[in-house]
């Protein structure tokens, strides 16, 4: 074990985990307000990653509807990122009309809304697959322009390579976690959101249109699903319409070790578990995916609420 060895997977892990926190907290913004898991959220990141790759390359795959159409444009890679990402926004609102506002205003049990999500991340995931195949696709190498492929740093004795790619999740990654905090901590309508998440009922009395800042919230998720789509679309490609269904469930398992409804768990847990799967050993790394699970199991035997979870006293 060297110095070299130590930022070399410091680096990796805190680039992949900075995403997972990303797209951890579009769960965490939903829950925190409804009290429910948006199962239809893992859809609308992998709509973001083929929504960036298309707005990118300028062209759609070889199967499905759109095989070999072309757009007339190519956008710079940030301004696909952009624009895929809000146009997930979009998508995580359309879920909200049709999967949870509709069984809302019946009143109807929370359990309800999970399946409908449910139903809605199927019919997400199938309509991409009629529309850009099940093929794997692939950022071109040239997609961050005439950015380097890496940076080679020498640690004593040993290289230490950065990829552009992982200096662009992180750059990414942060940059939407600080937007994030100081929109909610700083801002009127931040301030009314948090009103929203504690009591949705004293909040309306209060003349805060709920409806409309619920409507936000999946907007914004949206937004954080689809860029973090992106994210982990354009580090190890896009393998298949499915591919956001593994990365959902590990989202889930960032939020639960975070503690459900914490901003700053969802955080700390994407974090913990990208450094845990990057120092996992070599020999080891076929289970590299049961790494989340296993952090999840530990955790919640010691302390159940989370990392930075409360607990949370319920009068019989």
């Amino acid at each position: 074990m060297s110095l070299a060895w130590f930022l070399q997977n410091f680096l990796n892990g805190l680039s992949i985990g900075s995403v997972y926190a990303v797209f951890a907290l579009g769960y965490t913004l939903v829950f925190s307000i409804l009290g429910i898991i948006n199962f239809a959220h893992g859809a609308v990141f992998t709509l973001g990653a083929y929504l960036t790759y298309v707005l990118a390359v300028g062209q759609f795959g070889l199967n499905g509807l759109l095989a070999g159409v072309s757009l007339p444009f190519k956008l710079p890679f940030v301004l696909a990122l952009v624009v895929g990402a809000a146009l997930s926004g979009l998508a995580g609102m359309a879920v909200e009309r049709l999967a949870f506002r509709p069984l809302r205003r019946r009143g109807a049990d929370a359990l309800l809304a999970l399946v409908s999500s449910l139903g809605v991340a199927l019919i997400l995931v199938n309509l991409i697959q009629y529309l850009f195949g099940a093929e794997i696709y692939s950022f071109p190498p040239d997609v961050f322009g005439s950015l380097p492929a890496a940076m080679i740093f020498k640690v004593g004795d040993k290289l230490v390579a950065v990829r552009t790619v992982q200096v662009i999740l992180l750059g990414v990654s942060f940059v939407m976690l600080g937007l994030l905090v100081w929109f909610i901590q700083f801002t009127k309508q931040g301030k009314a959101l948090r009103a929203t998440a504690e009591n949705p009922d004293t909040a309306s009395l209060l003349g805060i249109g709920v409806d409309t800042f619920i409507l936000g919230t999946f907007f914004i998720s949206g937004i954080l699903g689809g860029m973090s789509g992106t994210l982990i679309g354009v580090s190890f490609g896009l393998a298949g319409p499915y591919f956001g269904v593994a990365y959902g469930l590990k989202a889930l398992a960032v939020i639960v070790l975070g503690g459900l409804g914490s901003i700053p768990g969802a955080v700390a847990g994407g974090l913990v578990i990208g450094l845990a799967e990057a120092f996992l050993p070599p020999d080891m790394s076929s289970y590299k995916e049961a790494v989340a699970y296993v952090l999840l199991f530990v955790i919640l035997l010691v302390r159940p609420q989370g990392l930075l979870g409360k607990n949370v006293e319920q009068k019989v």
